[in-house]
């Protein structure tokens, strides 16, 4: 399982070294002004409706089904439940896309109402998310295809498609110079992504012989089975987009620059979430389907075990560098061009919000596989909706005094609201085990995490006065510390696990975890 996890953790990894690459020249050539705002209210709308129909939903039903389907009935008719489905999803995209179009000024009005008091704002908004919405279509085939060779335990081209967005937008912002301005010319890269990673994902599910084509449908059992676990995959998705449309609508009507320092720092938070919890949760899935289809349920709750521990791992570090040098961090890589030291700032703030949620963001999409994997798709809705209302409230209360940082922190909030919902159904149900590894290894990640945080209260001041007046001093410092903050960490994790920890997160073919326990510290 380990060796999957990496796969895709370390081509997401990629993915958003290019997509910093990407969001420096974006803060360089667009800065936090009105055409940078309305530009992500573009990227946004599109994004929204993928993560609810395609990558959110879609992804929760599909593949678990997709993988029972062919673990019990076959290849043959795996093929043929793809085709229906891909022919239903193709022409209500079609639908969709038609409509959007038509009706573009409306919906930007519905999306972002704090552009109606300023008609050029609002007129970029709709020109520009005319021209990304398209992705929204292409997005979609390229979830369908991701999810049948997620099935296939084929994870490399999925992972790898974002890459293809970030450096089509790199491209077309260094041809700014042929395009009306910089959002335009990042709004048509977003366009040339899409057709891009179709032809990415086209490429690998024909190599792999499981290309869907278009059938006419029907409403056999398998696609009603489907159809009945993505209704609640789809509201539970929508109750998540929900709260993200309320920052949108919200930050519309703050000072300009308030979407900007939101997308700068969820940019930085999405970095471990997408490499550690995305990636994780990608791979568990199908594990945990197949395992269940098999009728190992023992197995299915080691995977899911070893997968809740190797994302806290990896994701405490980043909580505390969030936590504790979100200014820094933003400064290093952001502040140049039109990209002010002010407006770094205002983005660090708005970091450290959003890490106070990052753990229940990295480990909700293992903590949900385990409902998923059997089908359920209606319980963890009920934790996403409630999320979803804990967290607008929050928006609501925290706006006026902290601005965007009230938003990031009532996003925080309902992160927690979630996590916590799921994991008290799953026990409640029995469908989660906390196996007595996990337990202990707990505890000793808090201590590593703990030497992490000293380090970084103690050594940022000197290194800034030891550096001061050189160019990139922020730049230097914060090597510096990642340098010594991962010597720190990784050598805390071997004193207290000892080197062989880290290999029974290998043992996929295991049901039970046969590894010793950690040394005692």
């Amino acid at each position: 399982m380990i060796r999957r996890i990496l796969t895709v953790g370390g081509l997401t990894l990629l993915s958003r070294i290019s997509g910093f690459a990407r969001d420096i020249l974006l803060a360089a050539v667009l800065g936090a002004g009105p055409v940078a705002d309305a530009f992500f209210v573009a990227l946004r709308l599109p994004n929204h409706f993928r993560a609810i129909f395609a990558e959110g939903a879609f992804n929760a039903a599909f593949v678990p089904a997709y993988a029972q389907i062919r673990e019990q009935g076959g290849a043959a008719r795996a093929g043929l439940f793809a085709d229906r489905v891909f022919t239903l999803l193709l022409a209500s995209q079609v639908i969709l896309l038609a409509l959007a179009l038509v009706f573009m000024p409306q919906v930007v009005g519905l999306l972002a109402p704090g552009f109606n008091e300023d008609p050029g704002r609002f007129a970029i908004a709709v020109d520009l998310t005319r021209i990304t919405f398209p992705y929204l279509l292409l997005i979609t085939l390229v979830t369908l295809y991701g999810g049948i060779l997620n099935s296939l335990h084929r994870f490399a081209a999925a992972a790898a498609a974002p890459i293809l967005l970030n450096l089509s937008m790199i491209v077309a912002l260094m041809l700014v110079a042929f395009f009306p301005d910089a959002g335009h010319a990042a709004a048509w890269g977003v366009f040339a992504a899409g057709i891009l990673e179709v032809l990415l994902l086209l490429a690998d599910v024909t190599r792999a012989g499981a290309l869907p084509v278009l059938r006419w449908p029907q409403f056999d059992a398998d696609v009603r089975r489907f159809f009945k676990a993505l209704g609640p995959a789809t509201i539970g998705s929508a109750g998540v987009q929900l709260a993200l449309f309320a920052d949108t609508v919200i930050a519309s009507f703050l000072a300009t620059g308030a979407l900007s320092a939101l997308y700068y720092a969820d940019r930085i938070n999405q970095l471990p979430i997408g490499v550690i919890g995305i990636a994780i949760g990608t791979v568990i899935l199908p594990e945990m389907a197949r395992r269940i289809a098999a009728g190992d349920e023992r197995g299915a709750a080691h995977a899911q075990n070893r997968a809740l521990e190797f994302a806290l791992l990896l994701a405490l570090p980043c909580v505390v560098a969030f936590l504790l040098v979100p200014e820094l961090i933003m400064r290093a890589l952001f502040a140049r061009g039109a990209f002010t030291s002010a407006d770094a700032v205002a983005a660090g703030q708005t970091l450290a919000a959003y890490a106070l949620g990052l753990i229940p963001f990295v480990l909700i999409r293992s903590a949900v596989a385990t409902f998923f994997a059997r089908g359920d798709t209606a319980t963890p809705v009920k934790a996403s909706l409630s999320a979803a209302a804990v967290n607008i409230l929050f928006k609501v209360l925290l706006m006026g005094s902290l601005a965007q940082v009230g938003l990031a922190l009532a996003t925080a909030i309902g992160a927690w609201t979630n996590l916590l919902l799921v994991l008290w159904l799953a026990a409640r149900r029995g469908l989660l085990v906390v196996d007595a590894r996990l337990r202990r290894s707990l505890g000793r990640l808090l201590i590593a995490a703990t030497a992490l945080a000293v380090l970084l209260v103690l050594l940022p001041r000197p290194l800034a006065t030891m550096l001061a007046g050189r160019p990139f001093h922020d730049e230097l410092t914060l090597a510096i510390l990642a340098v010594a903050g991962g010597v720190v960490y990784g050598g805390a994790i071997i004193l207290l696990f000892g080197r062989g920890w880290l290999r029974a997160f290998g043992a996929g073919k295991g049901s039970v975890d046969r590894t010793p326990d950690p040394p005692t510290v």
